[in-house]
């Protein structure tokens, strides 16, 4: 089999792609847990009654959103960051660079049309998240909910892809593209 040789285009626009994803995972991770409005609001109390202040419930949970949304903030900076790198991803084609496999081409294995499916429906969920945070953030009030629902499912799809991509990496590194990890790093092996 061949070995891929990626740009440094092409390098750059993966590594920086995947750090976003990473940044906005710790951000949901953050969000779902440790800095869970209601674990906040927890803590919060918990300070207050040793003291003669108290909130009701209502206001320490609006304290708790406040205090995290400079966290919150970074997500929503982070989706613009991978709008831009996306829009990049799929701009870059027309002038040469990292181009889309056709998972249609004859005489393709099992391995290979799976991998461009993957991609393709990754493209695709990607593409979806970006369009709901957006609306979500500048599009009418009435669709904020439903567009939130629909983000909120990227996460999954995100996990999943991160997963199965891992996976194929390594694969691949120990049996047939023996080199893979260093191109996508250095550009060689």
């Amino acid at each position: 089999m061949e070995n891929t040789k990626y740009s440094k285009t092409y390098r750059i626009i993966h590594w920086a792609i995947a750090v976003s994803f990473l940044l906005l995972l710790i951000t949901i991770f953050l969000r779902l847990t440790w800095m869970n409005k209601n674990n906040m609001a927890v803590i919060i109390q918990d300070y207050l009654s040793g003291t003669d202040q108290a909130l009701t419930q209502d206001q320490l949970i609006v304290l708790a959103k406040k205090i995290r949304q400079p966290m919150w903030d970074w997500h929503i900076y982070i989706g613009y960051v991978l709008t831009g790198l996306f829009s990049l991803r799929f701009i870059l084609p027309l002038f040469g660079q990292m181009k889309f496999q056709n998972p249609f081409t004859k005489n393709q294995s099992i391995k290979d049309k799976f991998q461009k499916w993957t991609y393709i429906i990754f493209y695709i969920c990607v593409v979806i998240s970006l369009v709901t945070g957006l609306i979500i953030e500048f599009g009418p009030k009435e669709f904020k909910k439903p567009m939130e629902e629909i983000h909120v499912l990227g996460t999954y799809y995100l996990i999943g892809f991160i997963v199965i991509h891992l996976a194929g990496v390594l694969i691949a590194e120990f049996t047939n593209e023996k080199g893979i990890i260093s191109r996508i790093v250095s550009g060689s092996k």
